[in-house]
């Protein structure tokens, strides 16, 4: 699975990535997070507003900070 959370630096896009590192640590599962700050690679998932998160190809959340509880969720929901 892999996860990358779109943000350009910003204090939400931090936290976003802060909160998903923190429960990939905690599930332990074989899970690639990466971080995309890089406007023109993030234009082309189509948002519009960060911090985002996609899995596997999928944009899952936009614009909000997702809970631990959330991130947990989409990772159950993705897994193949």
């Amino acid at each position: 699975m892999e996860i990358i959370v779109l943000g350009t630096g910003c204090a939400k896009c931090k936290v976003t990535l802060e909160t998903v590192e923190s429960v990939v640590k905690e599930v332990g599962s074989d899970i690639k997070v990466t971080k995309q700050d890089d406007i023109i690679e993030i234009v082309k998932y189509n948002i519009m507003s960060l911090p985002a998160l996609v899995i596997n190809g999928e944009v899952t959340v936009k614009g909000y900070v997702p809970s631990k509880e959330e991130v947990k969720e989409l990772i159950k929901k993705h897994q193949i």
